[in-house]
């Protein structure tokens, strides 16, 4: 089964704070892996967090470049938090 993967890039130049708005949401297919991506503050990803919540994205996973994309949240039974996934970055498909 092949799964869409989208990155949503939150990475900012330099300091910011909570009131400057997140970038727009990707478009993000029924069923898509959401990795967000970039340099931010916690609480920035966790604004994304919330956003991504009402999305019809399965999982959301973090991006760590030594690692790849960890899990952090799914409602699918083909991925599993905390797991890591070796994606590349930009890639648009995952074979489960």
């Amino acid at each position: 089964m092949k799964i869409p993967v989208v990155f949503y890039d939150l990475g900012v130049e330099g300091p910011i704070t909570p009131s400057e708005p997140l970038p727009p949401l990707p478009e993000i297919p029924r069923g898509a892996l959401v990795v967000l991506t970039g340099r931010s503050p916690i609480w920035r990803y966790g604004l994304a967090f919330h956003e991504l919540h009402g999305s019809p994205a399965v999982a959301l996973a973090t991006w760590d470049p030594r690692l790849g994309a960890v899990v952090i949240a799914t409602h699918s039974p083909h991925f599993s938090e905390g797991s890591v996934l070796d994606l590349e970055a930009g890639q648009t498909e995952l074979e489960r």
